[in-house]
């Protein structure tokens, strides 16, 4: 299946295919274990804390009991703090069976606590999605994505519904450890007084995946 992919900013392409070896497609390369999920934020969610449920194992993703739906409109906005620097390379991104899983996906990377009046900067990556029920995956093109801390997804329509179902979002490519001057610059807090902010220098952990 095709899939009907818009770009705008940077000058990115999207490919159509991942161009690496069956290898390192592999769950080992599944980011789930290096999201920061005390961090993440969803924004527009009916439900508070809904949001977190849907990042979980590949393992996971046909189970739809478990989804964030928005609050007004068909908009959702994920903000996804990494333990370390991340080469994104791909996004799937499910919802239920019906008009209201989402019909475009929009990202944007190194915007900590991204907020709704952000959506008008200059974005890194358009999706236009298919409808899915088994996990398409969507390719992002490397060079908009090499060094990546934090990013956010912006689903912003769905196929027709009232409102927006996600249930699962997953993510896949290369991570690798913040150096301590890369943790002391980008550490910031949740709830961040612009005019008295001070950035803390914490030691990142490394989680194993089996």
């Amino acid at each position: 299946m095709s899939h009907g992919h818009i770009h705008r900013g940077a000058g990115c392409h999207c490919a159509a295919k991942w161009g690496e070896p069956p290898e390192q497609r592999s769950p080992a390369y599944g980011l789930y274990l290096r999201i920061n999920l005390e961090r993440l934020q969803c924004l527009n969610e009916s439900c508070e804390g809904s949001g977190l449920l849907i990042f979980k194992l590949r393992e996971e993703r046909t189970d739809g009991s478990k989804f964030v739906e928005n609050d007004a409109d068909e908009q959702l906005l994920f903000n996804i703090p990494l333990t370390g620097n991340v080469k994104l390379k791909v996004i799937i991104i499910m919802g239920e069976d019906d008009d209201s899983q989402p019909s475009e996906m929009r990202l944007y990377k190194n915007i900590p606590q991204m907020s709704f009046d952000d959506i008008d900067r200059e974005l890194d990556q358009t999706f236009s999605l298919n409808p899915d029920l088994t996990g398409e995956e969507y390719t992002t093109e490397m060079s908009c994505f090499p060094n990546v801390y934090p990013f956010s997804i912006h689903s912003s329509k769905n196929f027709g519904a009232d409102t927006t179902k996600v249930s699962y979002i997953g993510l896949r490519g290369e991570w690798t450890e913040l150096r301590r001057h890369e943790v002391t610059i980008c550490d910031y807090e949740a709830s961040a007084n612009p005019a008295n902010h001070r950035v803390h220098q914490v030691t990142p952990q490394t989680h194993f995946i089996s």
